[in-house]
């Protein structure tokens, strides 16, 4: 568990920001620009000296202002990684790899793991000035993964990129995610960076927290203001149970919510799916013929009404499992959609994104 208590006055603002997360697991900060997530970073990683402030991993309490206890930020065993990358600009790639490498106590990150890790083999005789963006902050990922962290802390790692090469570097987080389950902080205000790395989502706005929990349960929840957004939806994590070359459409599974989807052909265990809310139409019962693959029957656990916008967020239980709908007010009151009503949920194969899992 990692637990962050900070109070802290800046001459134009104030942070009052608490939380705890579970570890291992990526923490995802979102939130616009000045709202504090820097300086939670900065204070995990001991480069704030905040008014008040209590910050622990896993037990080991790293800053305590009320009991004038500060951990020094080389003793934490934190890797930390800034949006421009910082490497050292007369090293090579190697040169800068190896500089936390041979300074740090053995570890799980081998020096030949890291570089297949991330795809930066070839680059070891380059200097930094001659890298693309995505490619620095891929070496400055992999040196701080061989300092042997406890923790990685990602400020903003692909914000000074353009689109294509976030597209790049995404797949490498998304491959450190799952082959290395340690605890990561990651700060972004990109909602797609959030959907696929998060397992727990901390909403900051104006220095105070607005939500923090398990990322499943913040995004399909029609009172969070997540659900707010043109891109809201469910993020769930489903199982693989069959291919359908035939069909050309891949089963998953999560308890009893069964999803059809565009086939994934050579994927299998766990995946991580997002059901646009945007994409759900819902409907009394199941309609005789119909191109629609998936039609799911559940119950309306909630309905969140936004008059000024004229739509509705329902939260559709599925067994155990939830999704989250948008539709018009005037669907509300046609379908008599109330706690308790059941009703079936319909979404298109084609409009389901499988984001990650191993293939």
């Amino acid at each position: 568990m990692i637990t962050v208590a900070l109070r802290h006055d800046y001459p134009n603002a104030s942070l009052n920001i608490a939380f705890a997360a579970p570890t291992p697991g990526t923490t995802v900060l979102f939130g616009p620009s000045g709202s504090g997530k820097t300086s939670v970073i900065s204070a995990i990683a001991g480069l704030l000296r905040a008014d008040r402030l209590h910050v622990s991993l896993d037990e080991e309490v790293l800053t305590d202002t009320a009991h004038r206890v500060f951990v020094p930020p080389e003793r934490r065993r934190i890797g930390l990684v800034f949006q421009d990358g910082r490497l050292f600009p007369h090293l090579t790639v190697k040169g800068n790899l190896a500089y936390g490498w041979k300074r740090a106590p053995q570890g799980p990150f081998a020096f030949d793991d890291v570089l297949e890790l991330l795809g930066i083999e070839d680059l070891l005789q380059q200097r930094p000035h001659t890298l693309s963006g995505g490619q620095k902050q891929r070496v400055a990922i992999g040196r701080a993964l061989l300092s042997q962290p406890r923790l990685l802390l990602l400020d903003e790692p692909l914000a000074s990129l353009d689109r294509a090469r976030r597209q790049e570097i995404l797949p490498y987080l998304q491959r450190l995610k799952h082959r290395h389950n340690m605890p990561i902080v990651y700060v972004t205000h990109s909602m797609t960076e959030v959907t696929l790395l998060a397992d727990t989502l901390v909403m900051l706005q104006g220095g105070q927290v607005q939500v923090a929990g398990p990322l499943a349960e913040v995004s399909s929840n029609p009172a969070m203001p997540t659900a707010l957004r043109d891109d809201a939806g469910s993020v769930l994590r489903m199982r693989v149970v069959d291919h359908d070359p035939y069909a050309r459409l891949t089963r998953l599974q999560a308890g009893r919510l069964t999803l059809d989807v565009p086939l994934q052909a050579g994927r299998s265990g766990h995946v991580r799916v997002k059901v646009p809310a945007r994409e759900i139409i819902l409907a009394q019962a199941a309609m005789a013929a119909i191109s629609i693959n998936n039609t799911i029957p559940g119950r309306v656990r909630r309905v969140v009404e936004d008059v000024e916008r004229n739509i509705a967020l329902v939260e559709v239980l599925v067994g155990e499992e939830v999704l989250l709908a948008r539709v018009t007010r005037n669907a509300v009151a046609r379908l008599g959609l109330q706690t308790g009503a059941a009703v079936m949920a319909m979404v298109k194969s084609s409009s389901i994104e499988v984001m990650d899992g191993p293939a």
